[in-house]
């Protein structure tokens, strides 16, 4: 029974954990790389080193609020919303956005952002069009040429099944204590093993929970029935108790100014006092039903609960209380959703949720590859004999060709993209996103053809060059390269290129590894000579052979 236990539970584990790998992986690395989201994002927009603030919150909150409702009663009067955006630890710039109304045909309106200037009375910069760190976020759970509702529904089910390779993983995993210190270089499957093993060990309830948050940021997609039964089916109820001051009100159709923003500041102060405010978001505009929603900053807390303080438009009547406290489900729930996505942690545990964040990459491309290796062992007699690998065997390298070595190139070309491409380019942004999945889409045609170790090499190097050669990037497509931010103080900028240089000589030194073992292969080939001159012994020594046999029997 206990036999048969095991091994019920390692072919769960081996199953359930490669047949969805390789979305996985990329959900792993998207997640990932949606750590530095918003640090990605300013990178991406050079017009704006410059301007980015050194304190956050000012004492410019009042101008701000008029400064933000002049510009966008000028420039989007007939939006959905209003959002004036204040600088915060990660974002620090002044934006004001908006959202379009939805043209025939689309689900909600296109939303713009515009970034003002600091220092100065011209208040809106020309950004170049890009999805920045957004791309990351999205790619994350939404996936990308889909509809996101079906994204979420597969992205979902791979979590699940990771969930239940996890489990699995620890049923079966005897020693899980001595192999954690052990690591044995150049034994093959041996050593991809322990790999595999170091990389799950090491990080395991950092694995655990981010797979189980994940699974809990769309529980309610997933899982709808509770939700539909208590509230007979009426979900803007349930979300009208789950997070009050925050239900969508129908505008009304009656015209009605907006009050000035700057006015509400004082009420804003007697319910929060000096608390930094995060963002103010103004729905049904010039409307009777108008909102004026205020949000904190909640990034220095772990968890994730937005109660704004809402205000009338037209009144300046306040609606909510920053004394509504939510529910304990509520609270749970938003704190696993901060704990999914590190909003709350400073810029050391936010590199050790990154750090722990590439041991899942790493853990899920060591099980790929571990198991390519043990059966191309299983295969490697008949392939000898000249027959092809299983169909099977040359779809699982291809993937992890793609997958492990094509990832990290296509995001370098993504960040190359948006440096290169013209500004005034139309769907900039899409074309930058096209890039890194055209990138990984010659990956996958050389895979295709090629799945060699030579393959690998070229893959990974390309993509070291393209990693370490990005601060050098930086300084002739930017206004400042990486000393000068160092000298300013701008460590977000300086951050970023050091980040990718690290990423480039990991990936340099796996391509060096791979050159290594290419040599080796080559050097412990029989040289054309040497399989010349054993031929030739051979001959010779049949040809004497038959000799003595024919002089046995000519004096038998």
């Amino acid at each position: 029974m206990k036999e048969s236990f095991f091994r019920s539970m390692t072919w769960l584990h081996t199953w359930v954990g490669l047949l969805v790998c390789w979305i996985l992986l990329l959900v792993f690395f998207a997640g990932t790389a949606s750590y530095y989201r918003y640090e990605i994002s300013l990178w991406t927009k050079p017009e704006i080193h410059r301007d980015v603030l050194q304190a956050y919150q000012t004492e410019k909150l009042n101008q701000q609020l008029r400064q933000g409702q002049a510009y966008l009663s000028e420039h989007a009067p007939k939006a959905i919303d209003w959002r004036i955006n204040f600088p915060t630890e990660r974002k620090p710039y002044l934006s004001y956005g908006w959202q379009t109304q939805p043209k025939p045909g689309e689900r909600r309106g296109q939303f713009i952002e515009h970034i003002a200037h600091t220092d100065s009375q011209d208040m809106v910069t020309d950004v170049r069009d890009s999805r920045g760190g957004n791309f990351f976020y999205r790619l994350h759970f939404d996936l990308h040429y889909m509809p996101a509702i079906v994204a979420r529904w597969i992205v979902g089910f791979c979590t699940m099944f990771m969930l239940l390779a996890l489990i699995s993983g620890i049923v079966i995993h005897k020693r899980i204590f001595k192999d954690f210190f052990s690591f044995r270089r150049n034994k093959g499957g041996r050593s991809w093993l322990d790999a595999h093993n170091v990389s799950s060990v090491l990080a395991l309830p950092y694995h655990l929970m981010i797979t189980y948050t994940g699974l809990i940021t769309l529980m309610l997609m997933y899982m709808p029935w509770g939700v539909l039964t208590a509230f007979d089916g009426d979900v803007r109820a349930f979300r009208a108790e789950v997070k009050p001051g925050r239900e969508q009100v129908a505008a009304s159709g009656t015209l009605a100014p907006l009050i000035q923003l700057n006015s509400l500041l004082p009420a804003v102060k007697e319910n929060w006092g000096d608390t930094p405010i995060k963002q103010v978001v103004i729905t049904n505009i010039n409307d009777k039903n108008s909102r004026v929603s205020f949000y904190t900053n909640t990034q220095q807390s772990v968890t994730d609960l937005r109660i704004p303080l809402v205000f009338s438009g037209v009144s300046g009547e306040q609606l909510s209380h920053a004394s509504d406290t939510p529910s304990a489900a509520h609270a749970t729930h938003d704190t696993l959703m901060s704990l999914h996505t590190a909003r709350f942690a400073e810029p050391v545990l936010r590199f050790f949720f990154f750090i722990c964040g590439f041991m899942g990459c790493a853990m899920i491309a060591t099980g790929t590859l571990l198991w390519a290796t043990k059966i191309r062992q299983k295969q490697q007699t008949k392939i000898k004999q000249g027959n092809n690998p299983s169909i099977g065997l040359r779809i699982v390298e291809g993937l992890n060709l793609t997958f492990i070595a094509g990832l990290p190139l296509a995001t370098s070309a993504f960040f190359y993209a948006n440096r290169l491409l013209p500004v005034e380019m139309t769907n900039r942004a899409q074309w930058e996103v096209n890039s890194f999945f055209i990138t990984l889409s010659l990956v996958g045609l050389l895979a295709c053809f090629n799945r060699t170790l030579i393959s690998w090499r070229w893959v990974l190097t390309l993509g070291a060059l393209g990693f370490i050669s990005i601060p050098l990037l930086n300084a002739l497509t930017s206004p400042s390269h990486i000393f000068d931010n160092i000298v300013s103080g701008q460590w977000t900028l300086v951050g970023f290129d050091l980040i990718c240089v690290l990423l480039g000589a990991a990936l340099l030194f796996g391509a060096s590894t791979i050159a290594q073992k290419i040599s080796l292969s080559i050097n412990d080939r029989p040289s054309g000579k040497a399989l010349c001159a054993s031929s030739k012994q051979t001959r010779a020594a049949d040809a004497s052979q038959a000799k003595a046999a024919q002089s046995i029997k000519g004096g038998a």
